[in-house]
């Protein structure tokens, strides 16, 4: 009588890791999270970024290196496309050449990630501030708003199920601890809250942008014409103020005329000096007198005004 011998088991292969949730359905990998979500201020790294416009180039050869929580000032003479740089890094024009990341987010194919990300403070043109309109209802508006359109999926759904009077209380604290970061006192105003827009002074205006952009809880905000018409002392402020919010962990992108020497409280600073001719620079490599203006000041100006018609405004 002939004993069949068992078969062995085959044996198995450890399966390769694809960095999908193994408790995710099979081909699905597993949801990314929310950028908005993510811990700490966001690094930019940008290298040779170039943006080209119906009549050229807007700005070119652009490279930053900036750590979280640093204040990147972009610097130049006008119309040398600082406006159009600040939208780029923070997704809101679309690049022509280059690569950037904006907290690990790369900016050209993922620039819906970054605008999650990253919140426009203050940028004439875009998020122009309602004059007729109290500072109130602008903080009511932004909070409402960003309750509504501005929360993940998942936290959202945490939301709607607290208690009116919780929710109350989150939107009070968000909106307090905002206004306190950006050093904006109500009771120091004309009327309070019920203060219009049109009657406060441009270092309050600015304060007040800050504190709607920090009420989303933003990686980095955007600032631009920090220093325009303000006095040396108000312009000391103004860079105080934003060395305060990079220093709360908030990477600071802010367009200026003039650099600071320095930031309070050590705060570190990364200079860029774009110019047309040479694309962009770093402070190392700036000229130690400032270049004289070009002729061509209304050309470049309608160069930089084409360029935001053709990518467009978030």
């Amino acid at each position: 009588m002939t004993r069949h011998q068992p078969e062995p088991e085959p044996q198995r292969q450890p399966e390769p890791d694809t960095g999908r949730d193994p408790a995710a359905p099979a081909g699905r990998a597993a949801p990314a999270p929310d950028p908005a979500e993510l811990p700490g201020g966001a690094a930019v790294e940008a290298e040779e970024i170039g943006l080209k416009g119906p009549r050229g180039w807007v700005f070119r050869e652009v490279t930053v290196e900036a750590a979280p929580g640093s204040v990147v000032a972009l610097t130049g003479a006008s119309g040398t496309g600082r406006t159009c740089l600040l939208l780029a890094l923070t997704g809101r024009m679309k690049l022509t050449e280059g690569e950037a990341r904006i907290g690990g987010l790369r900016l050209r194919k993922q620039a819906a990630a970054v605008r999650r990300t990253a919140a426009l403070a203050h940028v004439p043109g875009v998020d122009d501030l309602e004059p007729s309109l109290t500072v109130g209802e602008h903080l009511r508006e932004r909070v409402l708003l960003q309750r509504r359109y501005g929360t993940a999926p998942l936290a959202a759904l945490k939301a709607a199920l607290r208690s009116p009077r919780q929710r109350r209380a989150d939107a009070r604290r968000v909106h307090d601890e905002a206004l306190a970061a950006a050093g904006l006192d109500l009771a120091t105003l004309p009327k309070g809250p019920r203060t219009a827009v049109r009657d406060l002074e441009r270092l309050e205006r600015l304060r007040l942008c800050v504190a709607l952009a920090l009420i989303g809880r933003p990686r980095l905000i955007a600032v631009d014409d920090v220093d325009l018409k303000l006095s040396a002392p108000l312009r000391e402020e103004a860079w105080a103020l934003l060395a305060s919010v990079a220093a709360s962990g908030v990477t600071v992108l802010a367009v200026c005329g003039e650099a600071p020497a320095g930031l309070p409280g050590d705060v570190p600073l990364v200079v860029v000096v774009t110019d047309r001719a040479t694309g962009a620079r770093t402070a190392e490599d700036a000229p130690a007198e400032p270049a004289p203006k070009a002729d061509n000041t209304d050309e470049t100006e309608k160069e930089t005004a084409d360029a935001l018609a053709e990518t467009g405004r978030a």
